[in-house]
């Protein structure tokens, strides 16, 4: 109901877009000024609330294609409790998404032991985020023998690696959890083979670890994709659905593991990542050439995007963003965009077949297997750290009052 109100108070400034200019800016910032204080009342009170949405399994018209969605009202934490008492949650490696999912299971009462190298910089992670050695942190092959769940989020690259090693502790009855199909669709290539007689699930959140535990924390939750590699027992889905719930996930939409890794790999060397960084070069490069100062291009490139326009498409659309502008920025927008997706669809055909084809999953092994991955990733981040737009940017986010 809160998000609800949000969005309401939200949306009654588009109705104000036809009155005045003076009259419709003030009503602008009162009616996102209202959905702030909404926003963070719920926030402060998202600790004293039970971490559930208040709404079950429903069937979604998505723009004309209806789909199941799952919600965690369905799974109550004394359900989670009561469905996984006899399991141990084995989570192998503590990156991004292990630390977000560790801590949102163990905080929802589950029996969950974290499995990573002795002493190496995950364990010392670990266990500063309380994790106990000998209690429930352990060596990945202790971890694996004792748990009857083994959620693999090593990295792709390590999971190829660790393969021969785990796959004959995955006995019968045992049930393989991946947060992404890379691994298993791309066998071919990494040589995760699953084996046979044990179900294969997936629950793939839709944004980093460290999103999956601030959305829970606030008592919302991240969405995730789930799905079906194997079904033994005839109860994957359920248990993906249990534990797409106890890891921290609000909402849950069905997929396969093949279509998730490839709208994966797509998005985030599209849209999500690669594609917008490119984007913002391109942009702010060419102000710089025509004489703009870096502050002037940095703004009118990332900040303005990042801070105004981009959370008012996450709160309600394309055309409210549109509608929410001048009539000149509106009218300039609807009419280049036409351009740019003719200009890059193009582009995105081909980074499509790329990942299709397995061209993308090569690079990834081979270039993340490299004895010197993290020195190499470090001088392409040095880069990235060092080019003009982001020092400004730096520069600019040092402004903020929240940074002052």
């Amino acid at each position: 109901m809160a998000s609800k109100t949000a969005s309401r108070a939200l949306r009654s400034s588009a109705k104000q877009l036809a009155q005045p200019a003076a009259r419709q800016r003030r009503s602008f910032v009162s009616a996102v000024s209202s959905a702030s204080r909404v926003r963070s009342a719920v926030e402060s009170r998202a600790a004293f609330l039970p971490l559930q949405q208040w709404r079950g399994m429903k069937t979604v018209d998505f723009a004309g294609h209806k789909e199941t969605v799952y919600e965690r009202d369905d799974w109550p934490r004394e359900k989670l409790l009561d469905y996984f008492k006899n399991d141990t949650l084995a989570l192998i490696g503590y990156g991004s998404q292990g630390h977000g999912q560790g801590l949102n299971l163990r905080d929802n009462g589950l029996n969950v032991i974290i499995g990573v190298r002795k002493n190496g910089k995950s364990w010392q992670e670990a266990q500063q985020d309380g994790w106990i050695p000998g209690t429930n942190l352990f060596d990945a092959d202790e971890a694996i023998s004792r748990g009857t769940v083994i959620m693999n989020l090593l990295s792709d690259a390590a999971q190829s690696e660790t393969w021969p090693a785990i796959k004959p502790q995955l006995t019968k009855g045992k049930t393989l959890y991946f947060s992404h199909g890379f691994s298993p669709v791309f066998k071919s290539q990494t040589g995760v083979d699953v084996p046979s007689d044990i179900d294969v699930i997936l629950v793939a959140p839709k944004g980093s670890g460290r999103t999956v535990r601030t959305l829970f924390r606030e008592g919302r939750g991240i969405n995730s994709s789930i799905a079906v590699y194997q079904d033994v027992t005839g109860k994957a889905q359920e248990k993906a659905i249990a534990l797409g719930v106890a890891i921290g996930s609000g909402y849950l939409y069905e997929t396969t593991f093949q279509k998730e890794v490839f709208s994966d790999l797509y998005g985030e060397r599209g849209c999500l990542m690669g594609g917008i960084h490119g984007m913002f070069l391109a942009q702010y490069e060419v102000l710089r050439e025509k004489g703009h100062s870096p502050s002037e291009a940095f703004n009118e490139t990332v900040e303005e995007a990042t801070q105004s326009l981009y959370p008012l498409i996450g709160a309600n659309g394309m055309d409210y963003m549109y509608a929410a502008c001048s009539t000149t920025a509106r009218r300039g927008a609807i009419d280049w965009s036409k351009r740019f997706k003719e200009t890059l669809k193009p582009v995105f055909q081909d980074l499509y077949n790329s990942v299709e084809t397995g061209e993308e999953t090569q690079k990834s092994l081979e270039f993340n297997s490299r004895k010197d991955y993290r020195e190499a990733f470090e001088k392409e981040m040095k880069e990235i750290r060092d080019l003009e737009i982001w020092r400004a940017g730096k520069a600019v986010r040092g402004l903020r009052p929240e940074n002052v």
